[in-house]
């Protein structure tokens, strides 16, 4: 393997446009490929949605956190004056009525966006605001170096923040404690918020396509967001070889956007049979179709990352 010498912090981040198309048995086998060789990372999974990195890389909690990141709005029945002002500004019928056996306005709690209008407006300041936990953040050990990855509790908001947050800490310890020269973010699926607080000011983005209707479309959607965002990419063929007519139209969309190949991943029933086996598949079978070519694909993406500091 080829022996690189960093000198600075890179930040990798593997996308897709959409979800299914092996971003996180992509990211596990880099992982692998990089504990072998010279060059540390520190893993970040940034779907803090349907986080599952730490299940394919050995990870185990070293830290939890709570996530708090929005507010929620509560009537003190004992100081309303069931005047009506919260019930009229609130845009998000989030304030209920005084009903019978409740003499006061009162808030519903799954309904509150958490803006305090209610607050601003309550001429009784019976209303107050209560951080509210969104989710929870880990630091973890893994077989292949620290991971930072996230849970967003079901229906919360402020992703794109979470995303943020755990990316930061993952920074903070590449920079500061250990001096490793690489992080690798596994990259939440479509274009939205998380998406792009998982790609800014990353140094080079990894897109994973596969052939076919919905793979050509979802690539030219995170190409276009990558573009807005000027952040430079490559791109990877997964399953290249199951429909060769897509698999051409993707080369034909990099070569008219000027975007780099750096691989192209056979269908290989040893990536299933690896996930089942929660390993990566270049450590799962080494000599498998799929790892030989994730090998050629890590190297490249070293000369890519590194390729001027050696």
């Amino acid at each position: 393997m080829m022996s690189f010498q960093p000198k600075h912090l890179k930040q990798l981040v593997i996308l897709s446009g959409k979800g299914g198309t092996g971003k996180t048995s992509l990211t596990a086998a880099l992982a692998h490929l990089t504990a072998k060789s010279s060059i540390k990372c520190v893993l970040v999974d940034a779907d803090v949605d349907a986080a599952n990195l730490a299940l394919v890389t050995g990870a185990n909690p070293l830290e939890r956190h709570n996530f708090i990141s929005s507010k929620l709005a509560w009537i003190d029945p004992e100081k309303c004056a069931i005047c009506n002002e919260c019930y009229e500004v609130c845009r998000y019928n989030a304030i209920q009525k005084p009903v019978e056996n409740f003499n006061s306005y009162k808030v519903i709690d799954l309904l509150c966006e958490g803006c305090a209008s209610c607050f601003y407006s309550c001429p009784e300041l019976a209303v107050k605001m209560f951080e509210q936990q969104d989710g929870q953040w880990f630091y973890s050990s893994s077989t292949y170096g620290p991971l930072f990855h996230a849970e967003l509790f079901p229906a919360a908001e402020n992703s794109g923040k979470l995303v943020t947050l755990i990316r930061q800490q993952a920074v903070r310890l590449a920079e500061n404690d250990h001096g490793y020269p690489l992080i690798i973010i596994d990259g939440p699926p479509g274009i939205g918020c998380p998406v792009i607080a998982s790609s800014t000011g990353v140094d080079l983005a990894l897109l994973v396509a596969e052939p076919g209707v919905a793979g050509s479309h979802d690539l030219e959607r995170i190409s276009k967001t990558l573009d807005h965002f000027k952040i430079p990419k490559v791109l990877c063929i997964n399953k290249s070889d199951i429909y060769p007519g897509g698999t051409k139209k993707i080369r034909e969309f990099a070569v008219e956007n000027q975007i780099k190949i750096l691989g192209e991943i056979p269908f290989d029933i040893s990536i299933p049979q690896a996930m089942t086996m929660a390993e990566p598949v270049t450590e799962f079978s080494p000599r498998s179709p799929s790892a030989v070519a994730l090998h050629r694909l890590w190297v490249n993406l070293q000369q890519k990352l590194f390729g001027a500091e050696t």
